[in-house]
């Protein structure tokens, strides 16, 4: 089980493949599951990471609340650990959030890929998210807050899966408070310009968490951003279109292969 260590906290990560390395951010609360859709088409050509953000899964919870600069300080961790140099980050709300200060402050960061990711703290609402691991019930129900309600009609099985993968993964209530903590400064609108990295800002046209206005702001205030909006997916839309959006990470990532030729 590979760790990278921030001090005297020790974070979980799983990687495979080879290539091009691409390190997948968690929402809050989150844990790895959540980008499992997308680790298992990129592993193949490029080198995928996954890790738990400190208060989940297999990482260590310290005591919060936790501050923005200490998770990305974790993510250089990881990188570290890893000895990557150049990655491309695909996060989304609170990982979205970690990704684009790294942006700003790390010399490693090639690319991002932003799920449900606002410019301020102040337009995520992610709380309706939360669920105790050890109560399955709310488990299933809390996933009405982060998925259409085409996907939750059609897709029970699936469902059924992800409240297992959360039940096992997902962080408890301190943990959760910890991390969503480090959203309450979190206001990037001043310092936007300096985030010069291509960067593909995608939403689902329902997210009733981070509102798509919001996902097209930042788009907008950054000077390499494209905003682009999946028509009645949720929060995660990831999970529930994963093939277009595998599709579209892959071809972004080429693109940005061939460019550096």
């Amino acid at each position: 089980m590979p760790t990278a260590s921030n001090g005297s906290v020790s974070l979980h990560y799983d990687f495979a493949g080879d290539g091009d390395s691409v390190v997948f951010i968690p929402e809050a609360g989150l844990g790895g599951w959540l980008w499992g859709w997308q680790h298992a088409a990129v592993a193949g050509p490029h080198e995928a990471v996954v890790w738990d953000l400190r208060g989940t899964g297999r990482s260590d919870r310290p005591d919060g609340p936790y501050a923005l600069e200490t998770l990305v300080a974790d993510l250089e961790a990881v990188l570290s650990d890893c000895e990557i140099r150049n990655a491309h980050l695909v996060g989304c709300g609170l990982g979205g959030a970690i990704a684009l200060e790294a942006a700003r402050t790390s010399s490693r960061v090639a690319t991002l890929t932003l799920f449900g990711t606002a410019p301020r703290g102040a337009e995520f609402d992610l709380e309706p998210l939360f669920a105790p691991p050890d109560d399955r019930d709310a488990l299933r129900q809390s996933l009405e807050a982060g998925l259409s309600a085409d996907f939750l009609e059609t897709q029970p099985d699936v469902l059924e899966g992800i409240a297992d993968w959360r039940a096992d993964g997902d962080a408890d209530r301190e943990g959760w408070d910890a991390q969503v903590a480090a959203l309450e400064r979190f206001d990037a609108t001043e310092w936007l310009v300096e985030v010069t990295q291509p960067t593909r800002v995608i939403h689902g046209g329902a997210d009733g968490l981070v509102s798509p206005a919001a996902g097209r702001d930042l788009a907008r205030g950054l000077p390499r951003g494209e905003f682009l909006e999946l028509e009645g997916a949720g929060h995660l839309a990831f999970v529930e279109r994963s093939r277009t959006v595998n599709d579209l990470l892959l071809g972004f990532l080429e693109a940005q292969t061939d460019e550096s030729e």
